[in-house]
């Protein structure tokens, strides 16, 4: 393993950073929940992670891309750049981010990837799906196929039809309906196979149809891509402190538990979507709760 990327088993794994760090209250991303009871967790959580005298959180947002069976896998796609988000300074009509350029010095330009696979459709994670091109949003990977949950679309369309612009950053009209349009949209189901030994797994709650990508690694045992069903290590330890933006919170625990008990049961190497400073980690049991083993 390099700094930059992760073998495992026959698959590369890249992070293509496209915001490090990405700094939220802990107040708005853990409503109702206080930091102090994990400062024995210091030692992990910091600095990386968690700013205790701040009271912040750390994460960052960023793709994977995943290359096995010949494919180019780009997972999750981030913010994008000349997106309106005016209630997210840190987002709105970004310019040069060097998102491409990092996703070149990997070795891939747009028209290599194959694959998009959105785990969910907010906007921190499909910014990158279009880009702006004469005016129009026009798809940023021409020759991928966009896999994303069937429940999750049909979910964004509905509230799209009922209040145009008027969730989730206004994201679907700028980085969904584009793909849609262009005929590049695949919606998948529960176990649907992206590959050989490349399975869409449900992980809703977090957002109705959120799904993950469970990955074969041989001799490694499985990784798992999971989206935001795991937004810091903090929720490994607090599981049940779901984020002020799930959907469905008590599902999101639900599934965050699950996930977790599954994880140390099968050895398995988990992949979240904003994890800082590491790829992911693997999960230790630890008295009646789990811990991190970051990797």
């Amino acid at each position: 393993m390099r700094a930059n990327m992760l073998t495992f088993g026959a698959a590369r794994i890249d992070k293509i950073t496209d915001l490090d760090p990405f700094v939220l209250p802990a107040t708005l991303l853990l409503p109702g929940r206080d930091l102090s009871e994990l400062q024995g967790e210091a030692a992990l959580l910091c600095p990386h992670h968690v700013d205790f005298d701040a009271g912040t959180l750390l994460i960052s947002v960023h793709s994977f891309l995943l290359r096995v069976n010949g494919l180019n896998v780009l997972i999750d796609t981030c913010v994008g750049e000349c997106k309106p988000r005016p209630r997210r300074a840190d987002w709105d009509n970004r310019r040069a981010t060097g998102y491409l350029e990092r996703l070149a010095k990997a070795g891939v330009r747009p028209e290599d990837v194959d694959i998009v696979m959105c785990t969910h459709l907010h906007a921190d994670h499909v910014g990158w799906n279009t880009r702006l091109e004469d005016g129009r949003w026009r798809p940023t990977f021409p020759n991928a196929r966009y896999v994303m949950g069937l429940h999750e679309l049909e979910h964004w369309q509905a509230e799209e039809a009922a209040a145009p612009g008027a969730h989730n950053h206004a994201a679907f009209a700028d980085s969904v309906l584009p793909i849609v349009e262009a005929g590049l949209a695949e919606t998948v189901t529960d176990g649907f196979s992206l590959s050989q030994g490349m399975d869409i797994i449900p992980l809703h709650g977090h957002s109705p149809g959120q799904i993950g990508l469970v990955l074969e690694g041989g001799g490694n045992g499985r990784a798992v891509f999971c989206g935001d069903a795991i937004h810091s290590p903090v929720q490994v330890f607090r599981p049940d402190w779901s984020s002020g933006f799930c959907h469905d919170p008590a599902q999101a625990a639900k599934t965050r538990k699950d996930l977790l008990e599954r994880a140390a049961e099968e050895d398995l190497l988990l992949l979240p979507a904003h994890t800082r400073s590491a790829y992911g980690f693997r999960i230790r049991r630890d008295g009646n709760g789990h811990r991190p083993v970051m990797v």
